[in-house]
């Protein structure tokens, strides 16, 4: 196997910085250019509702147990045609209620009485709405159906700023981690299998046999 000598190696680099950079470039505009041609950007809100103590004791422990078994309950009721038809119809959306239902999601939050709804859309001002909206009927529904008074909004959903399921500065460093491998590889080959005589001392090493 030939020895690689690092310092010629090295300078062949140095000559091949702008091939490099621009292979590095290239990879980042195509990879910029797949995430928008593949990837639509969805924004995601979120609201977030309490179940609260309808008794005047604080700390009621029967409340407390009756909340958290009906929080399960409750974010099913959420998601359902009673809920989710009046949405549409309130802010006059022309999603049917299966492709409303896709874009919510419904968590418990771990250990309390909060529920979270969030809602994706392609648009952030109409995830917001609609998050919002889901909200304040389901706190209607839920008094006619229980006749209970038990649920508070906590937060409004707010507009979101960029999409969750993009990140373009993630992205784009492995974009130029992928460049700068791939650059440094060809480069790396190129040097190894080039023959030519590329410095000055190779060409004394090469005079020797015939000095000898």
């Amino acid at each position: 196997m030939e020895e690689i000598d690092l310092k010629e190696l090295f300078d062949y680099f140095n000559t091949k910085a702008k091939t490099i950079i621009l292979i590095i470039i290239l990879i980042v505009i195509a990879g910029n250019v797949y995430t928008i041609l593949t990837r639509k950007p969805m924004y995601k809100s979120d609201t977030t509702i309490v179940l609260v103590s309808e008794s005047n004791t604080q700390n009621n422990y029967t409340d407390l147990q009756m909340n958290k078994n009906l929080v399960d309950t409750y974010s099913e009721i959420i998601k359902s045609r009673k809920v989710l038809n009046p949405v549409i119809k309130n802010l006059k959306l022309k999603y049917s209620y299966n492709e409303l239902k896709e874009k919510v999601s419904v968590s418990p939050v771990t250990n309390t009485e909060i529920i979270r709804v969030s809602v994706s859309d392609k648009n952030p001002k109409k995830a917001k709405e609609i998050a919002n909206e889901i909200g304040n009927v389901f706190t209607e529904k839920i008094q006619k159906i229980y006749n209970l008074n038990n649920v508070s909004i906590v937060d409004k959903a707010i507009k979101a700023k960029s999409p969750y399921n993009i990140n373009y500065i993630k992205d784009n460093a492995i974009y130029i981690a992928i460049g700068l491998v791939l650059s440094c590889g060809l480069v790396f080959i190129k040097f190894y299998f080039d023959t030519t005589i590329k410095t000055s001392e190779e060409v004394e090493k090469l005079r020797q046999p015939e000095r000898a």
